[in-house]
């Protein structure tokens, strides 16, 4: 009867737990279970006194502070490790959403499914529809990138007319005021015909000048500022990296003193400034130098703070002493960037971003832009390069024949294949749900470094699988090679806005376990209050939430790990219910996971980077099965686009499970080793990879024109016209497909399969053999140019691969520019 009630309780208890329930709904099921076993003779006072002795202390608030949370908050103060500023800064900015439904371990997948779809307007589709495509058909990307390397003056033109680098301004400024996912759907395309092209338009309609002004500017900088950059009257940069602070860029070493100046033969308050920038993208061509440096104010002229830090000014490129001009050269893609100058110019206070009244507040306008900003243009320009090389890979692995089959039916082409194709479906998904976010309202800070650094490894990762399957077709650079440009310059999306090794390492898991835990900030709050009492109060609250949440994690995560999540609620009972349920397993072992690592290496997990990248892993790839479970939702569930879901979850949940797997062989403890893995894999490891099945079917997708290839398509630049190689090969993949059985009535005839090359020759044996009647005949040789077009690579005279003498690199770095 003992063991009976006592399994009883701890049962009740752990339901209780399971469901989050309050502490004094749990203490209550505990307190009824052991009146009704004490009244069948299960309890007795041994069981009372140890019951007594656990809930009343930590019932009693004033006991339980005094004797119990007192001592722990000291050691908790001790072991915490400072903060600067600039880290405060970057927590405190942007917003949660679901990422931090995800972190702690109980996602409702209802809300998921409440978000709305992303949706573009009527005038948002005209502007892609329109502008868009004509842009794109009046760039030839080899000219602009080989020989002029800069876009052609027609091009910038048509560029600053339509108002490309204004989507992110207001209308009452001007500017198209486009919603975030415009924005994306834009960038997509422009990427899909050149990165070069994506690149000068994203900068603009991110982290710079235009975006600072609209949150943070005076109205009288507003009034002057934004109409002239909507028209591309201004050309903006904005300048924060330096040679000594690139991807630590709050630590930039330039610097203004306020001081009084003579400026227009008047005497004004202003400031001196003196810097070094590099990789500043479109600074030589930029008439407005948006410029984040350390304001100093030794005298007091603006405030008692002498040091107020780092400030956002403006400062136009025609200010006498100020240096720009010269170029960066980055890896063939020469998109505008370089370095710039100034030493001790002055300018007047108001130039300060915002005026004096924001000195010292940069780096938080910076930070809470750029939680925007990230969730937008790389992920975007990572996006439309993926589905770009999808597309061209299909069509290509189905034109392109050895062994006289098309090499999209050998098993190791459909294996590249399938990752192409399912990265191009989970990325598009996550950019559509993320930019929706956003032009909900929030700031997702955390979910822009996951974007950020998965979208553009994904796309590094899809440029080689590219690469594979092209083989010499991508290796040669020319007019016809599209890829050759992308595989260049993959590492620049790896390096800007932050190096994706500190992004993976530091950032996403930094700021997640901080920002979407439910208790960890209030507790690194209550360690900088000055009111011990209300400091003690507060942690007090936090740590108690703090030690219940943790125990619901672990009841949670062993009743998922021993059923399977098999009874887990799921929103739809279809071949996606798994996924639902494995994400719901591993959202519960991440919530887990990142409380036991806070307690094993307490201060020093901000140091154990690689710890923190792997739950920043388990975080990310959870994020982008949830906006793979939604877009599939969002478009009808349709079952032809199934294969793309299924691999896309299973991939990432397959990764989820690896990364634990990782985690817990890193613990520094074997014991600790040995129950996590009992805890969260009590079976084996119940994820595996897509199966070789899977990836057939969508190698299939890919090769045949189709509405699931349509879908993927979406907003990507494929018409037929001269200056689209994509547009081109989509075109020849209708045609071979259209002719296949011309060709297969030839080879009847002839009595042999015939290699699919010379299709004139073959239609001229098929007039001969009576097989074939004379307008078959000229379709199966029509195609053959194009055919050839799509196979054959580019050669050149040697005379036009002389670099030209104008190029002379800048050896001594950017401060001798």
């Amino acid at each position: 009867m003992t063991l009976i009630f006592t399994l009883t309780l701890i049962a009740l208890v752990s339901i209780a737990s399971y469901h989050r329930a309050s502490w004094n709904t749990s203490v209550g099921v505990a307190t009824i279970t052991l009146l009704i076993g004490t009244f069948f003779g299960a309890f007795g006072a041994f069981s009372w006194l140890l019951f007594l002795a656990i809930v009343v202390p930590l019932s009693l608030t004033n006991i339980r502070q005094q004797y119990i949370v007192a001592p722990l908050f000291k050691a908790f103060k001790k072991v915490t490790p400072t903060m600067s500023d600039t880290e405060k800064s970057a927590i405190a900015a942007g917003t949660t959403w679901w990422e931090a439904d995800l972190f702690c371990g109980n996602p409702d997948w209802k809300k998921l499914h409440q978000y709305p779809q992303s949706r573009l307007t009527i005038e948002e589709q005209a502007f892609l529809d329109g502008p868009v495509e004509e842009v794109c058909a009046m760039l030839d990307d080899w000219k602009a990138t080989h020989e002029l390397t800069d876009l052609p003056e027609d091009v910038w033109q048509y560029l600053k007319d339509n108002k490309f680098f204004a989507m992110i301004i207001k209308k009452q400024y001007g500017g198209l005021e486009f919603s975030a996912y415009a924005q994306s759907c834009v960038l997509q395309k422009l990427t899909s015909k050149s990165t070069l092209l994506s690149s000068i338009v994203g900068v603009p309609n991110s982290l710079g000048p235009g975006e600072l002004l609209q949150h943070y500017g005076t109205e009288d900088q507003k009034e002057h500022y934004l109409p002239r950059l909507a028209t591309g009257q201004e050309i903006p940069c904005f300048a924060l990296t330096s040679p000594e602070a690139g991807s630590d860029a709050s630590a930039i070493p330039d610097f203004g003193i306020v001081c009084k100046g003579e400026w227009e033969g008047k005497e004004t308050l202003g400031i001196r400034l003196t810097w070094n920038k590099r990789y500043i993208t479109l600074a030589p061509v930029a008439t407005v130098l948006g410029l984040a440096f350390k304001l100093r104010d030794p005298d007091g002229l603006l405030s008692e703070d002498k040091e107020p830090g780092i400030t956002c000014a403006l400062i136009p490129t025609n200010t006498p002493g100020v240096k720009i001009g010269r170029r960066h050269f980055p890896l063939n893609v020469p998109f505008q960037n370089g370095p710039t100058q100034g030493e001790d110019i002055f300018v007047p206070i108001d130039y300060i971003i915002g005026g004096p009244a924001m000195a010292g507040q940069g780096w938080r306008m910076l930070v809470e832009c750029l939680s925007v900003g990230r969730v937008i243009t790389l992920p975007s320009n990572s996006t439309g390069g993926i589905k770009s090389l999808a597309l061209a890979s299909g069509a290509y692995s189905r034109i392109r024949r050895q062994f006289k089959l098309p090499i999209g039916k050998m098993e190791g082409i459909e294996e590249s294949l399938a990752k192409l194709g399912g990265y191009a479906y989970s990325t598009d998904a996550a950019v559509s749900m993320s930019t929706g976010a956003v032009d909900a309202g929030e700031k997702p800070s955390v979910v822009s470094a996951i974007l950020k650094y998965h979208l553009t490894e994904q796309m590094r990762t899809s440029t080689m699988h590219a690469m594979d399957i092209h083989g010499g077709k991508g290796i040669c650079l020319g007019p016809n090679n599209y890829l050759g440009r992308g595989y260049q310059g993959a590492p620049i999306a790896i390096t800007v806005e932050g190096a994706n090794i500190l992004t993976r390492n530091m950032i996403i898991y930094g700021q997640g376990a901080i920002r979407c835990h439910p208790f960890v900030l209030a507790e690194l709050n209550a360690v900088s209050m000055e009111d011990k009492q209300a400091a003690l109060e507060s942690f007090d609250t936090s740590l108690m939430g703090h030690i219940g949440f943790t125990i619901s994690n672990l009841v949670r995560t062993k009743w998922l790990a021993l059923t399977g999540a098999r009874f887990t609620k799921v929103p739809y009972d279809d071949e996606t219910a798994v996924f639902y349920r494995n994400a719901s397993r591993y959202s519960a072992s991440l919530a887990l996971m990142s409380d036991i690592c806070m307690a094993v290496f307490g201060g020093s997990l901000k140091r154990k980077e690689r710890i923190s990248a792997r739950l920043g892993d388990l975080l990310s790839y959870l994020y982008l099965v949830s906006a793979t479970l939604k877009r599939y939702n969002d478009e009808g569930r349709k079952k032809e686009d199934l294969p793309f879901v299924q691999w896309s979850c299973q991939e990432h949940l397959y990764l989820c499970q690896r990364a634990l797997a990782d985690l817990i062989n890193n613990m520094p403890s074997a014991v600790l080793r040995g129950l996590l893995k009992v805890l969260l894999f009590p079976f084996g490891r119940p994820v595996r990879k897509p199966t070789d099945k899977l990836e057939h079917k969508i190698a299939h997708i890919l090769q045949t024109p189709n509405a699931s290839r349509e879908r993927l398509a979406a907003h990507i630049y494929l018409k037929d016209e001269p200056l689209n190689i994509l547009g081109k090969q989509e075109q020849t993949l209708r045609d071979i497909l259209e002719i296949e059985p011309l060709f297969d009535k030839v080879c009847r005839a002839k009595g042999t399969k015939l290699p699919f090359t010379q299709l004139d020759k073959v239609a001229q044996m098929g007039l001969d053999l009576g097989a074939l009647n004379e307008d078959e005949a000229d379709k199966l040789s029509a195609v053959e140019a194009k055919r050839l077009a799509v196979i054959n690579v580019d050669d050149f005279d040697p005379s036009e691969l002389t670099a030209g003498q104008g190029a002379k690199p800048n050896t001594q770095g950017a401060s001798a520019a």
